[in-house]
């Protein structure tokens, strides 16, 4: 049945009215969704033979094309953007070919039974925002070390030690060695006693000081205290704010590095 800005949606149609409705959708560069049995063979920079069963397939206006089990998130098939589209319906099924010419890659999905077809006109005009991550948090500090305090000035990151990694080792502003810890979510007594397995590692000189700061958006409860008892410093820094800072670092020309 037909919808409001030309969308289609069929439930059990024949194969020749799947194949007239993804034929059409995917020439106007529609979101094309179907569901249904299939198999999917792949030939390209390997080859792969999928045996049928019922899956969801999704053709985009990109020209990329994702197969779905109806478990696990990933698709167990696909082609990326850009790819061509061939549609017929022969004694085999609904067959739609997708491949890139210049890589001789080809997907072919063969349907023996379709229980949804939908051709949809989207819109998406959404700006995606995706906070950092506890490496992307590591290399603002890295880019912008005021943003754990002035004066400090990394000497290295991912240092191993017998417990694990270091994020940052480096001194500050009155010459005195620091650890640094980051957590991208509020920060545990577990992430308390991780920096103290770091410590115990890294304070073998006791002529020399040596501080040890946990960065994160907050603490959880019990966590300051155990900081403290320590004599471990917080350090609060959200990923939202190391976010911004590296687009401010992917906007700037190499050149203004050079200095």
């Amino acid at each position: 049945m037909e919808h409001p800005r030309r969308q289609i949606v069929l439930e059990n149609p024949s194969l020749g009215e799947a194949g007239k409705a993804v034929k059409t959708g995917i020439s106007r560069h529609r979101t094309v969704i179907i569901a249904g049995m299939c198999r999917v063979d792949y030939e390209g920079r390997a080859s792969s033979k999928l045996e049928p069963g019922e899956r969801v397939v999704l053709f985009k206006p990109d020209g990329s094309a994702l197969v779905h089990r109806p478990k696990d998130y990933s698709p167990v098939n696909w082609q990326p953007s850009g790819s061509l589209f061939r549609t017929r319906v022969n004694e085999d099924g609904l067959v739609v070919r997708v491949y890139r010419r210049k890589e001789h890659e080809t997907m072919e999905v063969t349907f023996t039974d379709v229980r949804l077809v939908a051709v949809l006109d989207l819109v998406d005009a959404g700006e995606f925002s995706l906070y950092a991550s506890e490496k992307d948090m590591q290399e603002a500090i890295l880019y912008r070390p005021e943003l754990l305090e002035e004066g400090f000035r990394p000497i290295t990151k991912e240092m191993p030690v017998d417990p694990g990694f270091i994020d940052i080792i480096g001194v500050d502003k009155e010459n005195r060695l620091t650890v640094v810890e980051i957590k991208r979510v509020k920060a545990s007594k577990d992430a308390v006693n991780q920096l103290r397995k770091y410590m115990d590692v890294i304070d073998l000189d006791e002529g020399r000081p040596v501080r040890a700061i946990l960065v994160a958006p907050e603490l959880a409860k019990g966590a300051e205290m155990l900081l403290k008892s320590y004599g471990y410093e917080y350090r609060q820094l959200s990923p939202q704010t190391c976010s911004e800072a590296l687009k401010e670092k992917k906007g700037k020309p190499l050149t203004a590095f050079f200095q």
